[in-house]
């Protein structure tokens, strides 16, 4: 893949997919990208725009009716987070490769990868730290497959029913050793072949209460002293995420065989609905 036929929009295509495939917390199952829009630069922000309540009553025949007023509120999204990749290719190693388009694949599955995991960690803290107060459950103990469904699984969902959060497309993110303990209870029904192509995106593995559940390692720690982990569960309306391949660009080296490659990565996130998350502080997670 030498420097004149380097494609930037091909290879930030390809990184950027790659990217969406590997999101759990960051995934269009976890999250949205309702406000993405066009994101130019670091540092910059994206106006997000929510609608309150609108006025509700009984209808009689005949009688006038006052119009209540519409609500809006506006807030800023921050596209604070930055991350570049920057990596040499000897010519030598280029021309060990049969075909520059798997080279290319193989190069954009490694970035993303490494950017998602850095992405999902930070969606993932902003969730913990936007989830309204009442939503919260404290630390707690799991030690079996039922502690795991009768205490965490069951109060997550009736946080969010109390909480008139939809049905639909509610998600549950648990770490593996959770995930492990839901194996051992039959109200847990795994991702079978019918659902192959989700196991292998976002890391879903299975349905129960309600959630589809997704496997990350990127849980974030709970608050309690125990050292537990942090179950997040809600809705995708809850969280919005932005992110953007802003720049990629080739360089052929001035004193040597070698192409540099180098992206600029940009993301932010932001809870906009606190009540459509709930978590739960797990020891034994």
């Amino acid at each position: 893949m030498a420097v004149s036929s380097f494609v930037p929009t091909v290879w930030g295509a390809a990184v950027l997919t790659a990217l969406s495939e590997s999101l759990t917390y960051g995934s269009d199952r976890c999250s949205n990208r309702d406000y993405e829009g066009e994101i130019s630069e670091s540092g910059g922000t994206v106006k997000i725009t929510t609608a309150g309540d609108v006025t509700i009553g009984d209808y009689v025949p005949y009688t006038a009716y006052t119009p209540g007023q519409a609500s809006t509120t506006t807030v800023d999204m921050p596209i604070s987070q930055k991350k570049f990749w920057n990596f040499m290719l000897d010519d030598v190693d280029r021309a060990q490769v049969r075909d520059d388009g798997e080279l290319i694949g193989k190069l954009s599955a490694r970035a993303a990868q490494q950017l998602s995991n850095t992405a999902d960690k930070f969606v993932a803290a902003q969730m913990a730290a936007g989830v309204a107060a009442g939503n919260q459950i404290a630390e707690l103990t799991v030690s079996t497959a039922s502690d795991a469904y009768d205490k965490v699984l069951l109060p997550l969902r009736q946080k969010l029913s109390d909480a008139s959060v939809p049905t639909e497309g509610r998600f549950l993110v648990v770490t593996p050793a959770f995930h492990n303990k839901l194996l051992a209870d039959s109200r847990f029904v795994a991702a079978g072949d019918a659902t192959a192509a989700d196991v292998r995106q976002n890391g879903f593995v299975g349905r129960a209460a309600g959630f589809d559940i997704f496997e990350s390692v990127n849980a974030p720690d709970g608050p309690g002293a125990g050292a537990g982990k942090l179950i997040v569960a809600g809705h995708p309306s809850a969280t919005t995420f932005a992110e953007q391949i802003n720049k990629v660009e080739a360089v052929r080296m001035p004193d040597r065989f070698v192409d540099q490659l180098r992206g600029l990565y940009l993301y932010g996130s932001l809870v906009i609905r606190p009540t459509a998350l709930a978590t739960a502080d797990v020891v034994g997670a």
